[in-house]
């Protein structure tokens, strides 16, 4: 197994200063944190900061993987850059948790010398199901809320492949590159879709939750169900008790100690509340469950080997050292079983180390799609 790892960086802030840089050292921890609560605020208003324009595809009735029906599916998506002549250079881009396309956009991950690099690859960025922008539970008129029929990664990944072949006429693709759930979608493509990419790039995505992952997410439906109703005041609550259960999870606890202060994190805390609060909670719930029953061996008997016998595309798994929210340990044994190129984040950023490393792993993820 190839290994690309590397110590990143680390980020660091202690108080009192001693030394002479102090005041340098001040503004980098505010912009670090700046940096950080600007995530969070993407993440939570979906800022419009430019990008191709939002279009939508029309699935029709949707047969779930439960063998439930999704009514009047639709998926929606974006574009950049061009398809060459023999359309061998589309590149598809599925959202994280909770995600949207624009916030790919917002977070500079896709344009021309980015992650995905639309001046080479025809880049196909797709919201997820459940997402609020694709068929959700807060934006379905047949079936609203709580009437949603509960799907899968796999119903994502379905969706995704009917909007590829379908909607835009294409029958395979160079590559996708997936963060967080879009990771786990990587993994499901693998598997689902085995001859139709050529490449597979998962970053802090899982083949199937660890029992870490599972305690997480079961903790925040748990605070959902705790505060539950089908809409105002109650959803609002329900987002602000999940608010620190996220947090606690999404950085090290390094790393929260060394950047936000007692002091400030009234302030911190607040922000992240208010912020979260702004999700419709059916649509979080959704995603969640979706998660909790993400496992790509469950169709081959549970056999990771069997699994990876399967793949066909080349693999680069990237995980975080350090993430708390998804555990590295079954993509780092996938990969081994798959003999993938790997890459290892070893900074102090947790889950948001495509973040705070970015440049590194735009640099492992620009070789390997260039190999």
């Amino acid at each position: 197994m190839k290994s690309v790892a590397r110590q990143a960086p680390a980020l660091e802030r202690r108080w009192p200063a001693a030394s002479p840089c102090v005041a340098e050292r001040q503004v980098m921890k505010h912009r670090t944190w700046l940096s950080l609560l600007v995530f969070l605020l993407l993440l939570a208003a979906g800022v419009a900061q430019g990008g191709e324009t939002l279009k939508f595809a029309d699935l029709g009735d949707f047969r779930l993987e439960n063998g439930e029906v999704l009514r009047e599916c639709r998926v929606g998506y974006r574009t950049f850059g061009t398809l060459n002549s023999t359309k061998s250079n589309a590149l598809l881009f599925p959202t994280w948790f909770a995600g949207t396309t624009q916030e790919l956009v917002d977070l500079d991950l896709i344009g021309p010398g980015k992650l995905a690099d639309s001046s080479r690859y025809f880049v196909i960025a797709v919201d997820a199901l459940g997402n609020g922008v694709s068929s959700s539970p807060s934006n379905s008129t047949v079936q609203p809320a709580h009437s949603f029929p509960q799907s899968s990664v796999a119903d994502m990944v379905k969706a995704q492949h009917l909007l590829i072949t379908r909607e835009l006429g294409l029958t395979h693709l160079h590559a996708i590159i997936g963060i967080s759930m879009g990771g786990m979608q990587v993994f499901q493509w693998m598997v689902s879709y085995p001859d139709f990419l050529d490449k597979a790039v998962a970053v802090v995505g899982t083949p199937r939750l660890a029992s870490y992952d599972l305690l997480l997410w079961q903790a925040e439906l748990g605070a959902i169900r705790a505060a539950s109703c089908d809409r105002g005041p109650c959803g609002a609550a329900a987002m602000e008790t999940v608010a620190p259960i996220h947090l606690l999870a999404l950085k090290t606890p390094h790393y929260l100690v060394t950047h936000t202060s007692p002091e400030e994190f009234p302030e911190f805390l607040a922000a992240a509340e208010k912020n979260l609060m702004k999700y419709n909670v059916h649509d979080w719930a959704w995603q969640v469950k979706a998660m909790l029953g993400h496992d790509i061996y469950k169709t081959y008997g549970e056999s990771p080997e069997r699994a990876a016998a399967a793949v066909q595309a080349r693999v680069l798994v990237i995980t975080s050292q350090q993430d708390h929210v998804v555990n590295p340990a079954p993509a780092r044994a996938f990969a081994q079983i798959l003999k993938a190129e790997t890459l290892e984040m070893s900074g102090d950023c947790g889950h948001l180390a495509f973040l705070c490393e970015g440049e590194m792993l735009r640099t492992a993820v620009t070789r390997f799609l260039e190999q």
